[in-house]
């Protein structure tokens, strides 16, 4: 009947409470399924007169029941409010169930209460009532001496959460930094993934605004795992910025290695992301231009579309390198035409590649040319002068003015002293021939070994 009849079914439940001599747990089970019913329909100022109703009932049911009960209806009017309209009704009902706890004391409901309350408002970007009840939410959390209640460290890590999320929005880059690390230091909490997952996102975006890449990919990973544990869908939007990472760090490891990713990397609401990586790390720039030019989607997120340029900045500087390596002299004209981008901007990645000495050379801007200054030739001369030196050093060395220098004795027999000099033809200086002929060719012999 809730389905095929629902406005009969509305009737029905609130006949329930009627029946009953007094408020017990029919008529307060009978009143839940109405106000789901008419807050589904659309019927918000019904919903809201008969949660009003309800609430008269919590001290007619127990305790546990009650605000298990309660919690379960604001998570579901929660979900179900997509307009503008619902959550004005929604933050009524947070509203009412507020006044009501507080006069029963219900730390614990209220505390709930009060942070999905201030989560509404975060939604809408009302960051001044989000900073109030955040103050009200801390002190709440805290003890007479103003350090935080261990008792209430759940909590606590949920109001960080919340306030990490204000800065990061707000890029409050100062504030963030230090309630983020205040956050990792909570040990008196079991906190929910998701809760965890939020942190850990925001820290990476924290770290991607300083360029620190390396502790972003950290962060987006453990935001990842947190989100996937608590399987919140947005854990694919977290993956997206995992690879976006991966590209920035310029890494060549695949992140579908990992254990946790790998049962992601056929899921075709990442296939986009994982086509630019693959792109990039083969160096593929005509691929990767048309990934990027195909699913122009991926540029519906912000914080992608934000710091893709630097990702795409990279991939076109790594293709001028490869594509001027074997030439001295080209036009920028040419390269643009290459690489399918704007001579402009070809010339503005040569000067920074010249800046920053990864290429020797000279822009020419009237003329549109870049020349490329070639150390080969200059190395060569240094290396012949090098040559030279050394035979210049080995020539002196070995050769004394008009001959070679023997240092070998001579045996007596030959009745020569034994430091005789000879000449280049091998004859003893001052000899006749026959002495000439008993020792013709022996200095030399001798000299050489």
């Amino acid at each position: 009947m809730k389905s095929t009849d629902p406005e009969g079914a509305i009737a029905e439940f609130l006949a329930i409470p009627s029946l009953e001599d007094e408020k017990a747990d029919w008529g307060f089970k009978g009143l839940k399924q109405a106000i789901k019913l008419e807050f589904r329909l659309g019927l918000y100022d019904k919903a809201l007169e008969h949660y009003t109703e309800l609430l008269t009932y919590v001290k007619s049911v127990t305790r546990n029941y009650s605000e298990k009960s309660l919690t379960n209806m604001l998570d579901f009017v929660e979900k179900e409010s997509e307009s503008t309209e619902a959550q004005r009704c929604l933050e009524k009902f947070y509203s009412l169930t507020l006044e009501c706890f507080q006069s029963t004391n219900n730390e614990r409901l209220w505390l709930k209460t009060n942070i999905k309350l201030a989560k509404l408002q975060l939604d809408r970007k009302d960051y001044l009532a989000v900073t109030k009840k955040l103050r009200e939410l801390q002190r709440a959390c805290q003890k007479e001496d103003g350090s935080d209640d261990p008792s209430k460290g759940t909590y606590s890590l949920e109001i960080y959460a919340l306030e990490i999320q204000m800065y990061s929005e707000t890029r409050n880059n100062k504030q963030l930094k230090v309630l983020y690390q205040k956050a990792l230091k909570v040990r008196s909490a079991v906190p929910h993934p998701k809760i965890m997952g939020i942190i850990r996102e925001c820290g990476g975006k924290m770290h991607m605004s300083e360029e620190n890449w390396k502790d972003a990919q950290s962060d987006f990973f453990e935001s990842f795992r947190n989100y996937d544990e608590a399987g919140d869908l947005h854990r694919i939007q977290v993956l997206k910025y995992l690879l976006l990472t991966t590209m920035l760090m310029k890494s060549d490891i695949n992140p579908f290695d990992s254990q946790e990713i790998k049962p992601y990397r056929n899921d075709a609401r990442i296939a986009a992301m994982t086509n630019l990586v693959d792109a990039y790390q083969r160096d593929d720039m005509h691929q990767y231009a048309k990934v990027l030019r195909e699913n122009q989607d991926i540029l519906a997120d912000p914080f992608i579309a934000e710091n893709i340029d630097e990702v795409t900045r990279n991939m076109r500087t790594k293709a001028v390198v490869k594509l001027i390596a074997p030439y001295t002299r080209m036009k920028s004209a040419w390269i643009a035409r290459q690489l399918n981008i704007s001579d402009a901007e070809v010339q503005d990645i040569l000067g920074f590649l010249i800046v920053d000495g990864k290429i020797r050379g000279k822009i020419d801007q009237q003329a549109g040319t870049l020349e490329i200054e070639s150390n080969a030739d200059a190395e060569r001369v240094r290396a012949l002068n090098t040559w030279s030196t050394a035979l210049s050093t080995l020539y002196a060395t070995i050769f004394n003015e008009d001959g070679f220098k023997s240092t070998d004795h001579q045996s007596p027999d030959d009745g020569l002293p034994g430091n005789a000099m000879y000449s280049l033809d091998g004859r003893p200086r001052g000899l006749g021939a026959a002495g000439s002929r008993k020792h013709k060719g022996k200095g030399f012999y001798n000299m050489l070994t």
